[in-house]
């Protein structure tokens, strides 16, 4: 049985929360939400770490990474660059990177095996770890039935200002029938809204399902996403701020019958980091974990 592989897309710039989310700490060990991730990944039973992120970062992500994993779980690297795209689409005024879509498409050089993709700043939960592994670990790898971890939106938002989420539409089966990207997700007077595609308020029902970018695919998914982005570069290559979402492509294949998506579930408790101000809850939520035993004080020492 092979052992699925973990890409973790931590080539984000973390411009609402004013800093590098991916190597700040929150404990006084000096673990990151990443080092959770990790961690509950080689107890679920995931054979390789990709790490996809930025050159600039390159020596501080080693530093903070690579003494720890030694030994206990193979580990490449790969990289987002904005430059990263067919040359005849290339535009010099573009700032940022291209989504999370572009930058998971990083990794198909060192992807052949079934694979689970998360953010390096959301802390999923160990049993969501485990669910995911156990489903790709029986899903053949030339197939085009993948899955993703869904969460409750309203567990998932911040105190302090808005927040991106992927709006699911879940059959009666637990199969998923479509997802919209919601750039702009926040509760104003105690009222869950969003802002639509004009910039109007929406309202939204706090027990939707949204994803948390928790998805598992088979390297089929590759092939599948690379002609979509090329599409979306001959149609937006000169938008300085277009991005190409991972939802938007697991839209787009399930609307066209190209692929099947499990919406499953697990009862662990998701939280993240948006905003700076965000940093004290989390860092009380990991401690609580720690106290409760679901993790040793020491993760990498113990």
């Amino acid at each position: 049985m092979n052992k699925p592989t973990l890409v973790v897309l931590a080539a984000g710039i973390g411009s609402r929360y004013g800093g590098l989310k991916q190597l700040d700490t929150f404990s006084p060990q000096g673990d990151t939400i990443l080092d959770f991730s990790a961690y509950d990944a080689i107890q679920a039973g995931f054979g390789k770490i990709v790490f996809i992120i930025r050159k600039s970062i390159e020596e501080d992500f080693k530093l903070f990474f690579n003494k720890k994993l030694e030994g206990k779980i193979e580990v490449e690297y790969v990289f987002q660059e904005v430059e990263n795209i067919p040359e005849k689409y290339r535009d010099n005024n573009r700032q940022k990177p291209w989504g999370t879509g572009h930058a998971l498409l990083m990794a198909k050089d060192v992807v052949k095996e079934n694979f689970a993709v998360i953010n390096a700043d959301d802390f999923y939960g160990k049993e969501a770890f485990f669910v995911i592994a156990e489903a790709l670990k029986n899903i053949d790898k030339n197939s085009t039935n993948f899955n993703m971890m869904g969460y409750v939106l309203k567990n998932t938002i911040s105190e302090y200002g808005s927040v991106s989420r992927g709006e699911c539409r879940v059959n009666d089966h637990g199969f998923l029938t479509g997802i919209t990207e919601r750039t702009h997700i926040e509760k104003i007077n105690g009222v869950l809204n969003f802002k639509d595609d004009d910039g109007k308020l929406k309202p939204i029902l706090e027990d939707t399902t949204v994803s948390m970018n928790f998805f598992g695919f088979t390297p089929k998914y590759f092939e599948l996403s690379e002609s979509l982005f090329e599409n979306f570069l001959e149609n937006n290559y000169q938008e300085p701020k277009a991005e190409f979402f991972i939802p938007l492509v697991v839209n787009h294949l399930i609307v066209n019958n190209l692929a099947t998506m499990e919406v499953l579930k697990s009862d662990a408790r998701w939280f993240g980091v948006t905003y700076k101000e965000d940093k004290e809850y989390v860092t009380s939520e990991i401690q609580k974990q720690k106290d409760q035993n679901i993790y040793p004080e020491n993760l990498w020492n113990s």
